[in-house]
């Protein structure tokens, strides 16, 4: 689907990525599509979107989904592209739908999912999420994805990114091997070395997608805004085995934390 004359981003934003671990790409997908995706995810949380009465809870956590615009969203031309220059031609699978959507509502109660962490990617089969592990290849994960299906400003629970994170992380997993650490073991330490990292909100105009190294240390947090916030956070699985000495942005960043 991508264009070989065609780039989604400049050289100075690969260098961003690289040594901040993220970009932001404004209409990644339509508007329209976005729309469309509300209307089916507004039913699946069982909530009536004219009845902020009956909002009552912080969060309601929603699971994949493949219906048309979910699958059209996460694949138009830019972001093929934008993946063909992260990652590399032929080296991630086309997404079939999107999930996990956390939607997160106006609350004064405090939701549970807050803190700062990483999305780690093999060993899911264990029940107990904070067995699941993360390891300096990035086995399972060429990206974290932050799709905007409403519009999101500082108010609507926009996700807290700690810019420049991933460094750390890989740091830390480098002398741990194939095996590396699990999320109990990687959060025992509160993600301190991230602590002095620049935080950046992810807000945005509905269709705006943020692509994050897979290693940057994010959290959710409260929604004091008026309208909840539609938002899903797939990983982009890898087609092929990336390695810290590999070619593409997500493996340079790797190796320039490991220099």
């Amino acid at each position: 689907m991508s264009a070989p004359s065609y780039r989604t981003f400049n050289d100075a934003q690969i260098t961003q990525f690289i040594r901040k671990g993220f970009l932001c790409l404004e209409g990644a997908f339509p508007s329209s599509l976005a729309e469309e995706a509300r209307r089916i995810l507004w039913a699946a949380t069982g909530c009536d979107p004219h009845r902020p009465e009956h909002w009552t809870r912080p969060v309601v956590r929603l699971r994949h989904f493949t219906d048309a615009p979910f699958t059209a969203a996460a694949n138009t031309l830019r972001l093929h592209t934008a993946f063909d220059q992260l990652v590399g031609p032929g080296r991630w699978q086309p997404p079939v739908g999107l999930g996990t959507f956390p939607v997160r509502f106006p609350s004064p109660e405090e939701p549970q999912d807050v803190g700062w962490h990483i999305d780690v990617s093999f060993g899911t089969e264990h029940p107990d999420f904070l067995q699941w592990r993360a390891n300096v290849q990035s086995r399972g994960r060429a990206l974290l994805m932050l799709f905007l299906f409403s519009d999101v400003d500082e108010a609507d629970a926009p996700t807290r990114i700690r810019a420049g994170s991933h460094l750390g992380i890989a740091r830390r997993l480098a002398p741990t091997g194939e095996a590396g650490l699990t999320l109990g073991e990687l959060a025992s330490t509160g993600f301190a070395e991230s602590a002095d990292c620049e935080e950046v909100l992810a807000t945005g105009a509905a269709g705006t997608v943020y692509l994050c190294h897979p290693f940057l240390v994010h959290s959710a947090q409260p929604h004091r805004g008026r309208q909840p916030r539609f938002m899903a956070q797939p990983p982009l699985l890898p087609a092929v085995p990336l390695r810290p000495d590999g070619p593409s942005p997500v493996e340079q960043a790797i190796a320039l934390a490991l220099k």
